[in-house]
């Protein structure tokens, strides 16, 4: 395939474009159409069938819903820091609806959850006839094909718009990469693990199935023939079959004796199979395990701080990744000198009521909060003479206590009295 050359910016006609990772478009492609290859645990995983496993969607959730939470705000550089840019028109497009269809809430959402499992997130930039952005339309990531032309040009083919647009269009958010083209994709690089976990699941849900006790046999005092045999079990079958007719009283007569022959779900370590599961998938997200409801280790004393953790260590890097993407493709050169984007993590970086008063308290005796800054941090309105600052009493500047030191010369010995008798 050709590049019109008008795609280019080049009267050359560009060379037929080429995938910007061979391996990891081969790879994403056969995750989305096939599953991919079973894994070792003869599970077939991909990017929507590893929704199914309920650690995976939980923390799916958990990144795209926590991202979009926050409030993105358009600021302006000032000579005192910054403000809040309300007449732009990039502010009121990202803070409250990217287009006619989403939210901003939905839009981050949807762009998350795709970087969380498949490591990319492409987005159609509309612009009116000034250049101005207008909207912001999400594309489908198993529709949208990277390109690279001769010239190093980045392009991407989309057979929903049914169109090639050039990287100034599309809003690329990547996770981490290893060409700087196209982001990893956890669920392909993680397919083993994830594997095993449905497989778990699969197991699971077949033990309750038949029976919801392990695997058993019936001693009959006297050889049975085929057909008696069938009826047994089919009989059998019916009564304690299913999770429904779990640790219902079995009755065996005529000299019939029943035989475990099977492990027990403990022996076998399947539920600590899953445990460990549940535990290397929040790793794999970096989520931690009590914020998908797996509070085995959590304690009261703990869970403050491991949720401050994932703000830092986790969130963070996400939302500066948004940051930068937006802020390279929304905004003008021109533009990035006065402008940028940031999404306020305030509200998240709270600690309990007594650690922040006793914070505010601190701040304020000390000098450097003042009573607009406390309310303006727990989201209140700002009060009139709320913006004065304290000194306290005790303190003075370090230069003046110099200046207040005796000199050499100074003596303690009282003066001599001339005139004394």
């Amino acid at each position: 395939m050709k590049l019109p050359s008008w795609l280019t910016g080049s009267k050359q006609e560009a060379s037929a474009p080429t995938s910007g990772s061979s391996v990891g478009a081969v790879q994403d492609w056969f995750l989305q159409v096939f599953g991919g290859k079973p894994t070792g645990a003869g599970m077939n995983i991909g990017h929507d069938n590893a929704l199914r496993i309920i650690a995976v969607y939980a923390c799916v959730r958990v990144l795209s819903q926590g991202v979009a939470s926050l409030p993105l705000i358009l600021y302006k550089r000032t000579k005192d820091g910054k403000e809040r840019a309300t007449r732009h028109p990039l502010y009121g497009l990202m803070h409250d609806s990217p287009n006619d269809r989403q939210t901003a809430f939905e839009f981050v959402e949807h762009g998350q959850s795709c970087l969380a499992m498949r490591g990319n997130a492409y987005s159609y930039i509309e612009r009116d006839f000034r250049g101005q952005v207008v909207g912001v339309w999400p594309l489908n990531p198993e529709q949208v094909q990277l390109a690279e032309a001769s010239n190093g040009d980045l392009f991407y083919e989309s057979t929903e718009l049914n169109r090639t647009l050039p990287a100034r269009e599309v809003l690329h958010l990547r996770g981490m990469s290893l060409d700087g083209k196209l982001g990893l994709s956890p669920i392909a690089l993680a397919r083993e693990g994830l594997g095993l976990a449905m497989a778990a699941e699969l197991h699971g849900a077949t033990l309750f199935g038949n029976g919801a006790t392990p695997t058993g046999a019936v001693k009959m005092p006297k050889p049975l023939t085929e057909e008696q045999a069938n009826d047994f079990r089919k009989s059998w079958r019916k009564v304690h079959g299913g999770a429904d007719n779990a640790n219902k009283i079995a009755i065996l007569h005529s000299g019939m004796e029943y035989q475990q022959v099977g492990l027990s779900p403990e022996d076998a370590q399947f539920l600590e199979t899953r445990k460990f599961q549940i535990a290397e998938i929040a790793r794999l997200f970096g989520v931690p395990a009590h914020m998908i409801n797996d509070l085995e280790r959590a304690t009261f004393s703990n869970v403050e701080h491991m949720s401050l953790a994932f703000v830092v260590h986790t969130l963070r890097p996400w939302l500066v990744r948004w940051e930068q993407r937006l802020n390279q493709s929304l905004l003008t050169p021109s533009e990035r000198k006065k402008y940028f984007f940031e999404f306020k993590v305030d509200g998240l970086l709270r600690g309990d009521t007594n650690s922040r008063y006793s914070a505010y308290h601190t701040g304020r005796q000390g000098g450097w909060l003042s009573v607009n800054d406390i309310r303006a941090m727990e989201n209140l309105n700002p009060v009139e003479g709320g913006d004065e600052y304290l000194s306290p009493l005790n303190m003075k500047d370090a230069k003046e206590a110099a200046d207040d030191k005796p000199t050499d010369d100074s003596t303690d010995e009282p003066a001599a009295d001339d005139g004394g008798s």
